[in-house]
């Protein structure tokens, strides 16, 4: 069909096939799961998303390129349909790409990801083993004190710059059918550099942080969380510039690179159960309430501590390699 129709349409046959090919490849199979979500009548909020066009001034500009549409030679990246692109190297690849996608930000930037296998660099064992749980006054809160990882606030300490950009956007918001000015492009690009700015940032501290809990540790027993659900809450503002989404997604690409073992924990009632006895409240406790106290054993310690010492019990790891304590016995891994 592909085939049939850059015949007798000018303005496709002038691109490449391949990024044509994939881009219809992506399609179907977006289409196909989502479609089949609905046929196992699968919750609204855990269907994919039906796949849609974007008008073309929504949209930034982004190609699949597979192995037969591009090579690389004398360090220039060479796309099908005559495209020589200069490529500046972050780094050399480990080993030759299967495939590259280049692709466009709003800052008007180019950038060509390329897939290639994955490589372990194996670190030397510790011993250790840590649990981490998920927070919002604290990003991450482990057994482990040196290794909690403090909310870093990168979006509130740039929230008066940003609202400065947004207003001057409103101001200068284009009425509809009508293009954009000069002005409202300007305050749309230092918008877009803001943002981009406290992305990366998030970005770093994640990963230096994951660094060093890989680094000294050889298990991790992470809290499975979704934050999706905050962003309907009175907490939604803190916990997306909290980025645990950004910190846990470092943490386990950490992990698999270094060879640690990642054992991610179901967060069910690990704020109501003891990670000394096992016991569980009756009732869930408040955000206010930040002390743990069982009432079966009498043991008295910071919620998310405890919390975090639950994830290694239920991981099956051994508490006594962090903190020098092991709990009375292991609770056993319960159900969702």
């Amino acid at each position: 069909m592909l085939t049939a129709a850059r015949r007798i349409t000018p303005w496709l046959s002038e691109g490449a096939s391949v990024p044509q090919q994939q881009l219809i490849r992506d399609f179907g199979k977006s289409r196909a799961k989502a479609l089949k979500d609905m046929k196992d009548r699968l919750p609204a909020h855990r269907r994919a998303g039906m796949p849609r066009w974007k008008k073309k001034r929504e949209a930034r500009p982004s190609l699949n390129y597979t192995r037969r549409g591009f090579r690389i030679k004398d360090g220039r990246l060479h796309l099908a349909g005559g495209i020589s692109l200069t490529v500046v190297w972050s780094r050399e690849l480990p080993a030759g790409p299967s495939s590259v996608r280049v692709y466009q930000d709003g800052l008007g930037h180019w950038y060509a990801s390329f897939v290639v296998p994955a490589q372990v660099e194996p670190l030397p064992e510790t011993g250790c083993a840590i649990g981490i749980d998920w927070g919002v006054r604290e990003t991450a809160t482990t057994t482990s004190d040196a290794h909690d990882l403090p909310h870093a606030e990168h979006g509130r300490k740039a929230a008066v710059r940003l609202a400065r950009y947004q207003r001057m956007m409103a101001r200068r918001k284009p009425a509809k059918g009508q293009p954009p000015s000069k002005g409202y492009k300007a305050a749309a690009k230092q918008t877009a550099k803001l943002h981009k700015k406290i992305a990366r940032q998030r970005q770093d501290t994640a990963r230096k942080w994951a660094k060093s809990v890989v680094r000294d540790h050889d298990a991790l027993a992470v809290e499975d969380f979704k934050p999706k659900f905050l962003a309907k809450t009175t907490m939604a503002r803190t916990a997306a510039d909290a980025a645990i989404g950004a910190a846990k997604a470092a943490l386990v690409e950490m992990g698999r690179k270094h060879g640690r073992t990642v054992h991610l924990v179901h967060p069910a009632h690990t704020t109501m159960d003891c990670a000394q006895c096992g016991a569980r409240t009756k009732h869930a406790l408040p955000l206010s309430e930040r002390t743990y106290a069982c009432t079966a054993c009498g043991a008295l310690c910071p919620r998310d501590k405890n919390s975090a010492r639950v994830m290694l019990v239920r991981a099956g790891l051994n508490p006594a390699g962090v903190e020098g304590v092991r709990p009375a016995e292991a609770l056993p891994q319960r159900a969702a």
